[in-house]
């Protein structure tokens, strides 16, 4: 899996109470909290993007080993990201979803990629170097772009020896996930990237957060961003006015549609999403000051618990349902 779960190290994010001391030189506490929500992210992405292959039109290899480089943290947080993580080259293994292609092939957290398919990548940088992303994109690059029927065949270096794999990977949607540090409760997708606030990995379930990442996932499934792109629709301060609001719900609603399908498909209880918007909805969508492109979380709850029914009286899986087919369907 290629997962974008590492932007640039905020060292003002929210982390636990002594992560980051008063040098802002953070602790490898910080790195581990980093390390385990994302882990949590990878896998519930794993999960659905690998159960809802059949309603996807865009497809990559998912080997489900999200990866980072150590040229994305800051200089004043790389000596210890680089023990934390056992750097031995700039691109790393964070965490590997148990049970995922990449931990049925041997690679285990921490493992540092030196080679990806017989394109070597790049050593350690140097300790100046600036914060970039580049080879952690390109890497991951490397691998959605790989054909999905092959092996991914990586050589790692673990503990000074270099160890080859080959990667047997599930085909799966195409899509990239990321924890947006500093962003609270927000959630959103651009077509490629699905973004989840960190504030989710505090005190919400794995199964409430799957209920998050399904509904963006939509979009990107359906198009949402580019279909709205086409018929040039507002985003900003008139965003919630006329055709501006109306089609940017049209998008919502069908999110959550689909998004309850994804759940069941992969093996989470639908219902669990409109328990969500009963229990926890009022986090999110601001009551009485919320966007009207949403809607209200009593009316998504009511909306998805019809669906859920619908979803409990059909045996089998994967379901493809009828909302699928907007995705080439120009908005109006």
């Amino acid at each position: 899996m290629t997962l974008r779960l590492l932007p640039l190290l905020m060292l003002a994010a929210t982390s636990p109470a002594d992560a980051v001391p008063a040098d802002d030189a953070p602790r490898p506490a910080f790195f581990e909290a980093l390390r385990a929500a994302d882990l949590r992210l990878a896998t519930i992405a794993y999960r659905l993007t690998t159960a809802n292959a059949a309603l996807c039109d865009q497809l990559q290899p998912q080997i489900g080993m999200p990866i980072h480089a150590l040229t994305q943290y800051a200089p004043a947080a790389r000596k210890v990201a680089a023990t934390t993580f056992r750097f031995g080259a700039t691109i790393g293994v964070e965490a590997v979803v148990a049970g995922a292609p990449a931990d049925r092939a041997g690679v285990r957290a921490n493992d540092s990629i030196v080679e990806i398919d017989g394109k070597a990548q790049p050593a350690l940088p140097a300790t100046d170097a600036p914060e970039n992303a580049g080879a952690r994109d390109a890497a991951e690059a490397a691998i959605a772009n790989a054909p999905v029927a092959q092996p991914v065949r990586m050589t790692l270096l673990r503990d000074g020896q270099r160890v080859p794999v080959a990667i047997k990977p599930v085909v799966g949607c195409r899509s990239r996930f990321e924890i947006l540090l500093g962003s609270g409760l927000d959630a959103s997708a651009d077509g490629s990237v699905v973004q989840i606030g960190e504030k989710f990995f505090e005190g919400y379930s794995d199964a409430e957060i799957a209920v998050i990442v399904s509904h963006e996932l939509s979009h990107n499934i359906l198009r949402h961003r580019a279909r709205l792109d086409a018929v040039k629709i507002n985003r900003g301060m008139l965003a919630e006015f006329g055709r501006n609001g109306r089609l940017i719900r049209e998008t919502e609603d069908q999110a959550d549609l689909l998004g309850i399908y994804l759940l069941a498909n992969a093996g989470y209880d639908p219902m669990s999403a409109p328990k969500f918007w009963r229990e926890k909805g009022g986090d999110i969508d601001g009551g009485l000051f919320r966007s009207r492109t949403h809607g209200s979380s009593k009316a998504r709850a009511e909306a998805l618990e019809a669906a859920a029914r619908d979803i409990a009286a059909t045996p089998t899986r994967p379901i493809v349902p009828p909302v699928l087919a907007t995705r080439n369907v120009p908005l109006r």
